[in-house]
């Protein structure tokens, strides 16, 4: 980042130097400065990628383990998608949802036959998919006075204004206030904090089941149980955030799974309501929310609505990446690719400024000394893309087709890198 000298201050040599070294900007870099907002402060101009690499407009090569934020599900230009975009572009791209879809009844039968009984209603991003989670709750409890929602402190649930007061942290939040009402925080990972929040106008809870942007940290079985138990012992939803735990991240279908496996009564854990997106669509635009069967009539018409939600080019190209998952049992590479990075890094602990390892799968944190984007910044200049958290935490998000050569290189780079 630059820094601004006061013009009252005479610019040393050393300062005049970085000034005349400064890198120029490019055609692309100069148009964003002009025309978008800055909302991100980016780094890379890529221009195109194959498999679990990009290129950027020098023409250089990177290993790819962000995967747009969890997004890239079978990587870059994977031909299950290009084939399906333009068989279905030659056939009907968007009709609305005043119409039947073949794609969206297919898909949805699919999502419920992965979860359990339910509906599925179909958005664009996860962000709108959580608003399904907030209107379902209140709409639940609207005739008998209860709207109010329990989250998690270092929760996120999306950039919109219910999501960003939904969520528990408050950097989100700064200049948007007022916020939406009705949510209060207690500390992730603590049952009888969550117990002690509850009041006559609590609806639901609502959780992820691995804080992904908050820097992977781990729900733990007992908290999950305790969970369930409390909201049935209290008539309350519980609601799931898998936007980016879920979608086979972490081994299995939904991140509880991996969670609670072999935990008594685990198999038994189902929520009310389950949020997705991000690699459900492989990067074109795709959220999903799940409905278990007592609630999925909650929401009837008129009571929420999307333009693109569900469309039939969505619902095509989420039904090609969801036949290659299970197809070439991306679920099950993922598990063994995420074992092997796991411990890899792990073995780094104590070396490099790196403090410690989370998560499970396809998802998992690194633990770095001070803010993780000078490390970041150091492992791209070496070809590996990776992306930040809170919590001093570098996110390894690769796709879950990602081969175990591919996982080698990546812990190679970082050994060498930090």
């Amino acid at each position: 980042m630059a820094v601004e000298v006061p013009s009252t201050v005479k610019p040393s040599p050393a300062q005049k130097s970085s000034a005349a070294e400064a890198p120029v900007r490019t055609e692309i870099e100069s148009l964003y400065d002009r025309y978008v907002v800055p909302t991100v402060n980016r780094g890379l101009t890529l221009t195109h990628g194959k498999g679990r690499h990009v290129w950027d407009d020098k023409g250089r090569r990177y290993l790819d383990l962000g995967a747009g934020v969890a997004v890239s599900s079978l990587g870059h230009a994977h031909p299950a998608i290009q084939e399906t975009l333009a068989r279905q572009a030659g056939l009907l791209i968007h009709s609305s949802n005043y119409y039947y879809n073949e794609g969206q009844a297919r898909l949805a039968q699919r999502i419920v036959e992965l979860t359990g009984p339910g509906k599925v209603f179909f958005s664009n991003s996860g962000a709108e998919a959580n608003e399904v989670l907030i209107k379902l709750a209140r709409k639940f409890g609207h005739d008998s006075g209860r709207y109010e929602i329990i989250t998690a402190l270092n929760s996120f649930h999306g950039r919109t204004m219910a999501t960003v007061s939904a969520a528990g942290q408050d950097k989100n939040k700064h200049g948007f206030e007022p916020l939406l009402p009705g949510f209060t925080h207690v500390p992730f990972n603590d049952l009888a904090a969550v117990e002690a929040a509850i009041t006559p106008r609590t609806i639901a809870v609502q959780i992820e089941g691995i804080q992904g942007e908050g820097g992977i940290f781990v729900a733990t079985p007992e908290y999950l149980l305790g969970l369930r138990e409390l909201t049935r012992k209290h008539n309350l939803l519980l609601l799931w955030d898998g936007v980016q735990c879920g979608y086979f991240r972490t081994g299995r279908w939904q991140s509880y799974q991996r969670i609670l496996e072999g935990v008594p009564g685990g198999e038994d854990f189902t929520p009310d309501a389950i949020a997705m997106a991000k690699s459900l669509g492989g990067g074109y635009p795709m959220g999903a929310t799940w409905i278990r069967e007592p609630y999925q009539n909650v929401l009837g018409p008129g009571s929420h609505g999307t333009t693109y939600g569900g469309s039939p080019m969505a619902c095509a190209v989420a039904l090609a990446i969801l036949d290659v998952v299970q197809r070439e049992k991306l679920a099950d590479n993922i598990r063994a690719r995420g074992d092997e990075l796991k411990r890899g890094l792990e073995a780094l602990v104590g070396t490099r400024g790196i403090q410690g390892v989370r998560g499970y799968g396809g998802l998992i944190g690194l633990v770095v000394e001070g803010e993780p984007y000078p490390a970041i910044a150091k492992l791209a200049q070496a070809g590996l893309i990776l992306i930040p958290a809170a919590n001093h935490t570098v996110r390894f998000l690769p796709p879950l087709n990602v081969t175990a050569d591919e996982i080698a290189e990546a812990l190679r780079i970082v050994k060498e890198s930090l």
